[in-house]
């Protein structure tokens, strides 16, 4: 489908973030899934406008198409007054009246904004032309005319892309849409309506120019439309940087980023009332967004250490105080044995979401001991006793977290999880695999020239049958040790890969000195803490 043949479609323009291209469409995919939208049966995607032949590098922008009657049962279009607040709800899909677009897309973290699309073409004049036909349709009509009131007030945003415009430019470009002749006031600040008029030019993956700064170069294309959500840039304003790692109460090493934690809850679906579960929650960082998007917070963890904290200030019930949510359900408990630690005759839970460890930063433990003699806990030891663990290996961990989620998810219900990998990493062969999960999706973050990770997203299938336990765990992976192999001595290959690059011995002890002047700095802040708290005593 064109842009041109629009007479009965009701089109959104997307634009997303510069950020972990890999994970945007399984985002949006997610997100609309929550309100039984799909795209190809609800909605189409129109193929973007160019100037050029084939535009071989990245383009931040998605056309989303939808039959204006649909749109019109489905949406509350009249959101000239929605502003997207600085809040937790449009995290949580707490909504209840017909939610907007904006309200369904603001949830996905990596779109910047949504724009209810008049026009679009490859240059000024097709735009122009194209939006002329739309406004001398029938739906076309209607969407115009709600921003033709006497009492609302407007302003034009000229957005271009990383590239510079005086102002005298910025207004000649702004003079070519003066028919639309809006009959309210101008206003700059909070006006009713934002019309937005975006100059795309060619960006390559990170973002950065393709070209040189030459205003003069015709633009890839040109999108006219109104702003929806009554902001511009929903990222803007601190609207996730309330939730970064720097201002969390309490952190660990392996804690994850919010932005990460955020999409891989929405490729978990998780919503308002969710019950989610994080077998390794260690400080908390994943199951907080859980929380955040409504979800009722279940936690284990085998280090009671880590789940108690390191003081009454800093622990992961401090994390969910400091955004006002509910306590969360922590248990210590190894997920090597969770069939032991649980009697769960039917499925639990709506949502699976966890950064498993793997030994690059922190390394899995399990219950047991090399001791042969095993002795009982004396009852008045058993309180702060703290189990005797060993190694537990990264293909173990793989099965037993492929083994719980098929044996506690709701059927529907999604497991989300991080794999890291190397180079020669297969996903057809080296993922692990279990007969009643599938794999929705696979998004792939590099973070080295020979390391990366996958954010994988499975969901139930089929019901678990516990009498064929066995026989699950031995098809995890395909190709047996070979495939876990790959994921197993990640931090030794890491090694060994970076001993080949020259100044690696230089390299090596600067860092060292590092580490050892951060420990230095981190004993001397907390001397100084505790001799402030004598003080105040």
């Amino acid at each position: 489908m064109s842009i041109e043949s629009n007479g009965s479609r009701y089109n959104i323009l997307i634009e997303f973030v510069h950020r972990h291209l890999d994970f945007q469409r399984p985002e949006l995919d997610a997100v609309l899934s929550m309100h039984d939208i799909q795209i190809g049966r609800d909605c189409t995607t129109i193929e973007l406008p160019a100037s050029v032949e084939k535009v071989e590098n990245y383009r931040p922008f998605l056309i989303l198409s939808f039959d204006y009657e649909y749109a019109k049962d489905k949406f509350n279009l009249n959101d000239e007054g929605e502003v997207l607040r600085n809040d937790l709800s449009r995290f949580s899909f707490i909504q209840k009246n017909k939610p907007t677009i904006a309200s369904v897309l603001a949830r996905c973290t990596l779109i910047r904004s949504a724009t209810e699309l008049w026009g679009a073409g490859k240059c000024f004049a097709t735009c122009i032309s194209n939006m002329k036909e739309m406004s001398n349709g029938i739906v076309g009509k209607k969407i115009v005319s709600k921003c033709m009131k006497d009492d609302s007030s407007w302003k034009m945003t000229v957005h271009t892309l990383g590239t510079k415009f005086n102002r005298d430019e910025q207004n000649e470009m702004r003079m070519k849409f003066s028919f639309l002749n809006f009959p309210g006031k101008v206003q700059m600040e909070n006006p009713t309506n934002e019309f937005l008029l975006i100059r795309e030019v060619e960006l390559d993956h990170n973002g950065a120019l393709v070209y040189e700064k030459d205003n003069s170069r015709p633009p890839l294309a040109v999108f006219f439309g109104r702003v929806l959500g009554g902001i511009r840039d929903w990222r803007a304003k601190g609207r996730l940087e309330q939730f970064s790692l720097k201002k969390r109460n309490y952190l660990g090493p392996t804690s994850m980023d919010s932005e990460l934690s955020l999409i891989m809850t929405n490729f978990a679906l998780v919503q308002n009332g969710s019950f989610c579960f994080e077998p390794f929650v260690g400080t908390g960082s994943i199951l907080l967004t859980c929380g955040l998007r409504g979800g009722y917070c279940v936690g284990t963890d085998i280090d009671i250490r880590v789940l108690r904290g390191r003081s009454e200030d800093e622990n992961v019930y401090e994390n969910f105080k400091q955004y006002n949510l509910p306590r969360p359900d922590l248990v210590r408990s190894d997920n090597a044995i969770y069939h032991r630690h649980y009697v769960t005759p039917t499925p639990l839970y709506d949502a699976i979401v966890t950064d498993p460890p793997y030994g690059i930063r922190a390394g899995a433990r399990k219950t047991g001991t090399k001791n042969r003699e095993i002795r009982a806990v004396a009852e008045d030891m058993r309180h702060d006793h703290i189990a005797q663990t060993q190694v537990y290996e990264v293909s173990d961990v793989m099965g037993d977290l492929l083994d719980v989620s098929s044996r506690t998810l709701k059927l529907g219900g999604r497991l989300v999880y991080i794999i890291p990998s190397m180079t020669d990493f297969d996903e057809k062969t080296d993922l692990p695999q279990h007969d009643c999960l599938e794999i929705v999706n696979i998004c792939y973050q590099p973070l080295q020239t020979e390391l990366g990770r996958r954010v994988v997203t499975m969901q139930k299938v089929q019901e678990y049958d516990p009498s064929k336990r066995k026989k699950y765990l031995s098809k995890v992976w395909v190709n047996g040790p070979e495939s876990a192999e790959k994921c197993a001595r990640i931090r030794e290959r890491l090694l060994e890969a970076a001993k080949l690059k020259p100044d690696y011995e230089e390299k090596a002890a600067y860092r060292k000195k590092r580490r050892k002047e951060t420990k230095e700095a981190k004993k001397l802040a907390k001397q100084q803490k505790q001799r402030e708290k004598q003080i105040t005593k």
